[in-house]
């Protein structure tokens, strides 16, 4: 009897076409976003725009150390004025009388009827004590103002539903006098790996390891994936492989958490069970995808208990630690972001690739599209990690990047190949 055909492997971006569609913002309910203080948003993402109540600056200031003066009063070089006031930041000066300045500081308004700020480099002191100031360069209307409301105007969005908030937001949000933000909640996430070969580092020192067994590596990696891209985890360890066990750990996990990931368990032997209890459960929905590493990846859903509303998300990565590396980049995440209420301008599916020259070969090409890693060279090139197997962990530690070479493809030292920062992966 013949073996039934296999069914086409699924392109990558039909695979995420298919995870994204799925990824219903949590945002969508105001029960699902939380109001977080400023000083602690940073990585979340935001479930409402930020209006500016006021303009910044509020008013013409300084942004200098110098004098204020009017430009008429200054038509050529070595004009001398008296200093008739002293304005530092966070003070407001009195309006100017004509053929006069004022001493004036970085951040400080600039008073009534000054049209300019002269830097103090450009002065110099008559008379001693600053009772008078010779001017040096002769000024032009506007020189060293910040205009009020050139950085953020009064009703304007200065950033949008769906931003994830990095380092420099949370200072422009904390400019508008914004002490706390609305942001999405974080994702719960269930975590664990299957495989009754794997080992916990510290439980068994390497000597008195057993054949066949393994130190459990992926869930040191994704745990800490998952905690960069905002969620919170929670780890219910190694499942063995049985079919009980693994029913039992979906349900569990399905009824509090929106996403759970394992690693391990998605292919077709026989001792894999993710598969058919996911089936058993929910429905899975993806099952092979044309890219290497990473090839057996599942998609599905869990139903929670009739009790509890809704269902929980199933993603299933492969064992092999590279395949689980480069898998969580390529499509968990962006599922995860979507999830939080990122908006698609701001979470592109993959970071812009980047040109560069390929310094090695890659003499035969894989029907598969494959994601090579890479380390940029100090000749501005890409040197190649020497062994790609998906086992090879020590690859993504070496690497800096990876290149996305289409399926088919070879490659000769000096072509221009796609690279990829995984730095821009895991921003």
């Amino acid at each position: 009897m013949n073996a039934p055909a296999r069914a086409p492997l699924m392109s990558l971006d039909d695979a995420l076409d298919a995870l994204l569609r799925n990824a219903e913002p949590l945002t969508r309910n105001e029960d699902e976003t939380e109001s977080v203080a400023t000083f602690e948003a940073v990585g979340r993402v935001l479930a409402q725009d930020l209006v500016s109540a006021l303009q910044v600056p509020p008013n013409d200031n300084s942004s200098m150390d110098g004098y204020a003066l009017r430009c008429a009063d200054v038509t050529e070089k070595g004009a001398v004025l008296p200093v008739t006031q002293r304005i530092p930041a966070g003070h407001a000066g009195t309006p100017l009388k004509p053929g006069t300045c004022a001493r004036i500081f970085t951040g400080a308004p600039l008073p009534a009827g000054a049209d300019a700020v002269v830097m103090q480099e450009d002065t110099r002191e008559v008379g001693g004590d600053f009772h008078a100031v010779h001017i040096d360069a002769v000024p032009q209307p506007g020189q060293w103002v910040r205009r009020a409301g050139e950085d953020v105007t009064r009703g304007a969005v200065v950033l949008a539903r769906g931003q994830r908030l990095d380092e420099a937001a949370l200072g422009l949000a904390a400019s508008l006098g914004l002490a706390h933000l609305r942001v999405a909640r974080r994702p719960r996430v269930a975590l664990f790996s299957t495989g009754d070969e794997l080992v916990m580092p510290g439980e068994v020192p390497p000597e008195a390891m057993k054949p066949g067994a393994i130190y459990n590596s992926n869930r040191f990696f994704l745990r800490a994936l998952l905690q960069r891209f905002g969620c919170e985890v929670s780890d219910l360890g190694i499942v063995p492989d049985k079919r009980e066990a693994t029913l039992a750990a979906l349900k569990t996990a399905a009824d509090h958490h929106d996403l759970i990931l394992t690693s391990g368990g998605v292919s077709v032997g026989e001792e894999d069970h993710i598969k058919p209890a996911v089936q058993q459960l929910g429905a899975l929905d993806l099952w092979q995808i044309a890219m290497k590493p990473g090839k057996p990846f599942a998609y599905g859903h869990v139903r929670r208990d009739p009790g509890v509303t809704g269902r929980s998300h199933f993603i299933g990565l492969p064992g092999n630690p590279v395949s689980s590396y480069v898998t969580f980049l390529l499509l968990v995440r962006p599922f995860l972001l979507k999830l939080q209420g990122v908006a698609d301008a701001a979470a592109p599916r993959l970071p812009p690739a980047m040109p560069l020259r390929a310094d090695f070969a890659v003499p035969r090409a894989d029907k598969r599209r494959e994601f090579l890693r890479v380390r940029r060279n100090a000749q501005g090139g890409l040197d190649l990690f020497p062994n790609q197997s998906s086992g090879v962990l020590t690859s993504t530690v070496w690497a800096d990047g990876l290149v996305d070479n289409p399926a088919g493809t070879t490659i000769a030292p000096g072509d221009t190949v796609h690279y990829i920062a995984l730095s821009d992966l895991l921003a």
